[in-house]
């Protein structure tokens, strides 16, 4: 008998199997980590312009400016228009994203650093991820309700303790434009799995001309233009061009692909670039408060995102 007859043959190695789901869901949080990069200079950017320029400009003007930067891409790309069905989910994202956020945190930081807009902002993966419950039907478990709480409550504490006693207007605005940014990239990101990223944002900047151009154009009427600096300048060019364009393509297009409560939770990261920006850019000094309520909001968004999310419908 031949000694080979009496060697045990090996098995063979069978690589794992691919997962679509699981390949599509990493995809998804590389997208929207890109987008987040290019939001996480938003408010020091906007703070930069609204030093100089009208708030109702830089909310409404910025949006004009990238609705004409979508018309050129939807005509050279020759995108259809959106079935009849989309129009309304169009809206809802525009009044989120377009219109609610950009104007409500314009005006905020015509009063407010940008580092103590961050920690409001602290909240957004939160509010994406509860919009999406009621929208996209994910389920969240318990741990992540709690976590929510948590994040508000730090959040309320920072801006009570702030203001001495009583919240103050742009708080109030930041609190409503987090609320509204939440509403608007879980619409959107719901509707970018049907139309893709890109196609959202600039279908959304489009149908909210017939507001954003004429508040814009009577915003250059009744504005003063002979003492705006560069700086304002670039940080109006920065939230048109890329926070309110470019990076909302990556980042509807990161939702679309995966969970939108789990994958919006890569803006738990934005607090911590925001105020490093704000710090490094506009020379802004980081208090204590602001930097441990920061820190509360983050680890309360940091635990929601360890949290394992399962997808439900509606029945």
């Amino acid at each position: 008998m031949s000694i080979l007859s009496n060697v045990t043959a090996i098995p063979a190695v069978t690589p794992p199997a691919a997962n679509p789901q699981e390949d599509a869901a990493n995809l998804g949080l590389a997208w929207a980590s890109l987008g987040m990069l290019g939001f996480s200079l938003t408010l020091t950017a906007t703070r930069a312009a609204v030093g100089e320029m009208n708030g109702l400009f830089v909310g409404f003007g910025r949006a004009v400016v990238a609705a004409s930067l979508a018309a050129i891409v939807l005509a050279l790309r020759r995108d259809p228009l959106p079935a009849r069905r989309h129009w309304a989910p169009l809206v809802r994202t525009a009044v989120g994203v377009v219109i609610g956020f950009p104007a409500l945190s314009a005006l905020a930081l015509t009063s407010v650093p940008a580092s103590h807009a961050q920690v409001f902002l602290g909240l957004s993966p939160i509010a994406t991820a509860a919009f999406a419950v009621l929208r996209a039907g994910e389920r969240p478990p318990r741990a992540f309700w709690l976590s929510a709480l948590a994040g508000a409550a730090a959040v309320g504490v920072f801006g009570w303790f702030h203001a001495g006693s009583a919240f103050r207007t742009p708080d109030l605005l930041l609190v409503a434009a987090v609320v509204l940014v939440g509403f608007g990239y879980a619409e959107g990101g719901h509707l970018a799995r049907e139309l893709g990223g890109l196609r959202v944002v600039s279908w959304a900047l489009i149908v909210s001309l017939p507001l954003t151009l004429p508040v814009t154009l009577w915003s250059i009427h009744t504005a003063s233009w002979g003492h705006i600096g560069l700086h304002a300048w670039l940080g109006f060019a920065y939230v048109s061009v890329i926070s309110m364009y470019l990076a909302f393509g990556a980042w509807y297009h990161g939702l679309s692909l995966g969970k939108i409560a789990r994958t919006a939770q890569v803006q738990l990261a934005m607090p911590v670039l925001g105020v490093g920006w704000a710090a490094l850019l506009l020379h802004e000094t980081l208090e204590l408060g602001t930097l441990l309520s920061g820190g509360a909001v983050i680890g309360c968004s940091l635990l929601a995102q360890r949290t394992r999310f399962s997808i439900g419908r509606r029945g």
